[in-house]
């Protein structure tokens, strides 16, 4: 597994992490048992950065996170959570005292005195813009409640402004091969300064894994299912916004251009692959509901470099299928 260093954090973490969304929530049923599983297969496979949310399962999968953490004391871990979803989404909510009391319900979570990153959590962009933001997240890395902070994001204009800031040490942004936007400006700017680009969603929630058809279904609880129209957030946390139908043939396409790359992996491999590979990228961060997801996943830390050839395609079938829905709109 390769490493990079996390931005302004200057922690070296896997170039292929976990996100732990499916650990707590949202992606149908996971249990204890199978979310430990899934922690230590990622551990042994060399991942180093944990990505969770205080709002993931109400807190569940920071204590799965918190209590995997605390068994390996001298992995060399590094742990980043979210804040900022526990109330309406409204600016008047992102203030010192909230700040403070959910960083103190996630550190007894993590199981933590201080947090090693702490990313605001989508917040509007009132909120990013605002310079009270980074005065409070300044003195709560002052009293060391957290080590660092950063900004998770929906849009290119809320990532630029919040890298803008001095000491904001990352971003994390939705990338993959279906939301390449990130690459005109984000990645550029966020090397320039500095600043760690965590990628999530590497996958379109699964679309770029080419096992998805028409008929394919979800569960109930999965946001596959309920969040298709965007009535429970923001709609490009789901299939990254591209229309399922569409999606299913961009991805049927993608498979087709791994297999005839020549390279030995799968097209999730290849899809990670594509995402930690770009210029600026420190990290990417798929979920993984099972231990074989979780080391497939991993391995994809050490594919070699994916061939221009393909990478070529890859940004033709973009182009033509992908662009037009969600480009101009994240």
């Amino acid at each position: 597994m390769q490493q990079r260093t996390l931005g302004r954090t200057n922690r070296p973490v896997s170039v292929v992490g976990l996100g732990t969304w499916q650990l707590g929530a949202d992606w149908g049923e996971v249990t204890e048992s199978d979310a430990r599983e899934v922690l230590e297969a990622s551990a042994e496979a060399g991942v180093t950065f944990y990505d969770t949310a205080d709002v993931y399962g109400d807190g569940r999968s920071e204590q799965l996170v918190g209590a995997f953490v605390a068994a390996h004391p001298d992995a060399g871990f590094t742990v980043a959570t979210k804040m900022g979803r526990r109330e309406e989404q409204v600016p008047a909510n992102y203030v010192e005292a909230n700040f403070r009391a959910w960083l103190d319900r996630s550190r007894r979570n993590l199981g933590v005195d201080t947090i090693d990153l702490v990313q605001l959590h989508c917040p509007p962009s009132a909120v990013i813009d605002d310079d009270a933001t980074y005065d409070v997240l300044d003195r709560l890395v002052e009293e060391q409640v957290i080590a660092a902070y950063g900004v998770s994001v929906e849009t290119a204009d809320q990532a630029l402004s919040a890298i803008a800031r001095p000491h904001v040490a990352s971003i994390q942004i939705i990338l993959n091969a279906f939301r390449m936007k990130p690459l005109d400006a984000v990645l550029p700017a966020a090397e320039a300064a500095g600043v760690g680009i965590i990628a999530r969603v590497p996958l379109a929630s699964g679309l770029l894994s080419g096992k998805y058809d028409l008929d394919t279904t979800f569960a109930a609880d999965d946001h596959r299912t309920y969040n298709r129209d965007g009535s429970a957030f923001d709609v490009g946390e789901t299939f990254s916004g591209v229309d399922y139908a569409t999606g299913v043939e961009a991805a049927q396409e993608f498979t087709q251009l791994v297999k005839d790359s020549g390279l030995d992996v799968t097209p999730a491999q290849a899809a990670i692959a594509w995402a930690w590979q770009l210029a600026g990228v420190s990290t990417v961060i798929p979920g993984a509901r099972n231990v074989a997801q979780a080391q497939s996943n991993a391995a994809a830390g050490d594919v070699v470099q994916l061939p221009p050839p393909l990478l070529t395609a890859v940004a033709d079938l973009y182009d033509r299928k992908i662009r037009a829905q969600v480009h101009d709109r994240w």
